[in-house]
């Protein structure tokens, strides 16, 4: 039996009510959703506007997956990082090349704002990624990771939303296909001085074409190129990051200030 039009009427005000009191909690798949956690600008006017919020979202699991290592992503989480590293410290968890010094340096990014954690085995990075969510003490946690069971991600996240970390795991493009929990997942292809990204996830409207994202060439505020990364096997013109600190820091070994 319908309603009459005053019920009716009541109720649809009612409901409009209790959706205005709740932004975050109710989400239209054509609209663009919100964080009720805090969100640092990409520093990149055209990815800003792709994303809920307009940047990177805090207390959330953040996938960057790569065609390639190398292919731009450190150019374009470096906007990002130059502002969390004014405050906080930036944890580099099992990077796949030797972190360079001078140009994090020359980057902006003071040496004593950076962790180098290493270690051994998957379930060990794991582990150290979920002290330092849990830690508190550090602004952003860059996570490398080939492979990572769906169990595990679902731990990352939930220790994610229960910090106010920035939490990027940078995995290879073929993990695409896999499920994940993360709110936000972004693929990067190489392209002429800049980066090709696919939204393959995020909260909003699907986006279903790619599209080309310039980089800056050199570094800001110098004129240096050296890369963030460099490869072990390659003979390093500047002095790596372990070279004037403690040697990296294994699971189970966090400094006084991440246990």
């Amino acid at each position: 039996m319908p309603l009459p039009a005053s019920a009716s009427s009541s109720l649809a005000a009612a409901v409009q009510s209790v959706v205005s009191t709740l932004p975050h909690a109710l989400w239209r798949a054509d609209q663009m959703g919100v964080y009720q956690g805090a969100v640092t600008a990409t520093g990149y006017a055209a990815l800003d506007r792709e994303l809920p919020n307009g940047g990177w979202p805090h207390s959330a699991l953040i996938e960057l997956l790569l065609h390639q290592s190398g292919c731009g992503e450190m150019r374009l989480l470096q906007p990002a990082l130059l502002q969390i590293a004014q405050q906080r410290r930036i944890v580099l968890l099992q990077p796949p090349h030797l972190p360079q010094l001078a140009a994090w340096e020359n980057a902006g990014l003071a040496s004593e704002k950076l962790l180098w954690i290493k270690t051994g085995r998957s379930v060990d990075a794991l582990w150290s990624a979920e002290q330092v969510l849990r830690n508190g003490s550090c602004g952003a946690l860059l996570m490398w990771q080939p492979h990572v069971r769906g169990e595990a991600l679902r731990r990352l996240h939930l220790a994610a939303q229960a910090s106010d970390t920035l939490l990027w795991m940078i995995r290879p493009l073929s993990a695409a296909h896999e499920s994940s929990p993360s709110p936000l997942r972004l693929s990067l292809q190489p392209a002429r001085n800049g980066v090709e990204i696919q939204l393959l996830k995020r909260k909003g409207p699907q986006h279903e074409h790619a599209f080309y994202l310039p980089l800056p060439a050199i570094v800001p505020a110098t004129d240096a190129v050296a890369p963030i990364l460099t490869t072990p096997s390659a003979t390093p013109l500047h002095g790596t990051l372990d070279r004037y600190t403690s040697p990296a820091i294994g699971a189970g070994n966090l400094a006084p200030a991440l246990v």
